[in-house]
């Protein structure tokens, strides 16, 4: 860590030359990355990124400059940079630092860095085969192992100091699987604030199993029907509906500026009752899981929405001030190239009451959706188009045969006040969210839910 003399004396040149807040981000990096494609080893990286970034906020320009030179004097010359580039008027500023302790511990059961890279490889190669010995039918196998080891020292102008280590590890497996003319392919990822006991009791097989059943499935499944019908998507299917058609419009930066749905709608019913979203930095273990936000400001629960009331929204230090609210931990960045911005940690729809397998067995005629695939949201109205991954049709409250190449289209918070079904159950799924030109680590899960309407698109339009 840089002497805290140093973060106090780069703080005060950040803001000789006026603004109201300063604060410095210094960040260690160290990553390694496997992949296996074709039945071999194709790559393996490791290395590490290190560097800092000083952010000088002056009304509502922010002003930021980093270097991946981590000394005394390189960072008084960014700080320096962004001062001038605030445009404010000088004045003299002394900052006294407190080290602010983390309220729980690191919990890692084995460090990354412990672990061999032949002991990595060998999990990446297990994987690859067990992905190919699922069926005949599968074709093509590519297998990702990740992790990453990020040291973080972060200063601000309030007084704040604070040093964290966070610790990723993942395994994702994409499978392809080919017959009767047909190419289908079938994704899986495994991965949490974990370290190489991700690999632990064949979890990673198990997950390079399942990606091959998917895609097998997909093999075999029938064209999927288009039109109305009542959907139910399993705690399985992850939370990609709640993350994308509603949690990115309760961002609070897309909020002010007016670029989102919930924008001025704070205390009214935007959900059914019984629909709670949560955004939650504190959960042990999951894939957006932080013990401090990329501001230095505590991970903390975050209710967004109250049995269907919009509660609140997800702030950094830069919204919370014009909101004059409380920073929630959700300002983070990808590096120390990127200035914060209101990020998702892990994204859920609180689980209900009913068993899932009721909820399934109330629909008559309907689609049950298993797995999510990608899509596309406008924030603004909150329309949306996703696949489905993996779905079936539901016959007399019975899982019929597997069908494939449906979409489904709608409107997020349509879709949040029609839901009159919540299961017991709560299914994660995890991956990289995109905002700004940055990357971060996020999960999101639901419950079992069920949707009376939706259109689903298909290319089957006998209604079968």
């Amino acid at each position: 860590m840089l002497d805290r003399r140093v973060l106090s004396d780069v703080l005060a040149a950040a803001l000789q030359h006026g603004g109201d807040f300063a604060d410095v981000f210094v960040e260690n990096r160290a990553t390694t990355m496997i992949a296996c494609e074709e039945n071999r080893i194709e790559r393996i990286k490791t290395g590490t990124d290190c560097g800092a970034g000083v952010r000088v906020v002056s009304g509502d320009t922010t002003a930021y400059a980093y270097t991946n030179k981590i000394t005394a004097e390189e960072l008084l010359k960014v700080a320096d940079i962004a001062s001038r580039a605030a445009q404010a008027s000088p004045r003299d500023v002394s900052i006294d630092l407190t080290a602010v302790k983390p309220a729980n511990g690191l919990d890692i059961g084995i460090m990354p860095d412990a672990v061999a890279i032949d002991d990595k490889v060998t999990v990446v190669a297990a994987a690859d085969a067990a992905a190919r010995d699922t069926d005949k039918r599968i074709k093509q196998v590519m297998v990702v192992y990740g992790d990453v080891i990020q040291d973080v020292t972060i200063a601000n102008s309030l007084g704040r100091l604070v040093e964290d280590r966070r610790v990723r590890t993942r395994l994702s497996v994409n499978a392809v699987a080919a017959g009767d003319g047909q190419i289908q392919t079938g994704f899986e990822a495994v991965g949490g604030t974990q370290g190489f006991e991700l690999a632990a009791r064949d979890a990673c097989e198990n997950v390079a199993r399942e990606a091959a059943r998917r895609a097998v499935s997909s093999l075999e499944a029938r064209p999927a029907p288009a039109g109305r019908m009542t959907v139910v998507m399993s705690g399985a299917a992850g939370g990609t509906m709640v993350h994308e058609a509603c949690g990115h419009g309760l961002e609070a930066d897309l909020v002010q500026k007016g670029l989102s749905v919930y924008a001025g709608r704070r205390g009214e019913q935007v959900a059914a009752r019984g629909v709670t979203v949560v955004d939650d930095g504190t959960m042990p273990r999951r894939y957006g899981t932080l013990r401090f936000d990329d501001e230095g400001f505590p991970a903390r629960k975050t209710v967004l929405i109250d049995n269907g009331i919009l509660k609140g929204f997800m702030y950094d230090y830069l919204t919370a001030g014009r909101d004059k609210a409380d920073p929630t931990g959700n300002g983070r960045r990808e590096s120390f190239e990127h200035k914060p911005i209101p990020r998702m940690r892990n994204t859920y729809i609180a689980p209900g009451k009913e068993d899932p397998e009721a909820v399934i067995g109330s629909v008559k005629n309907g689609l049950l959706v298993k797995k999510m695939g990608g899509g596309q949201v406008n924030t603004v109205n909150g329309d949306f188009v996703f696949d489905v991954a993996e779905g079936y049709l539901i016959k007399d409250g019975k899982v019929a045969h597997a069908v494939r190449g449906a979409t489904l289209a709608g409107n997020g918070p349509e879709v949040l006040r029609q839901i009159d079904m919540i299961g017991s159950d709560l299914g994660f799924s995890i991956g990289t969210c995109g905002k700004d030109g940055q990357g971060a680590p996020v999960a999101d899960a639901q419950p079992t839910i069920r949707i009376p309407e939706i259109i689903v698109g298909g290319t089957d339009h006998s209604g079968r």
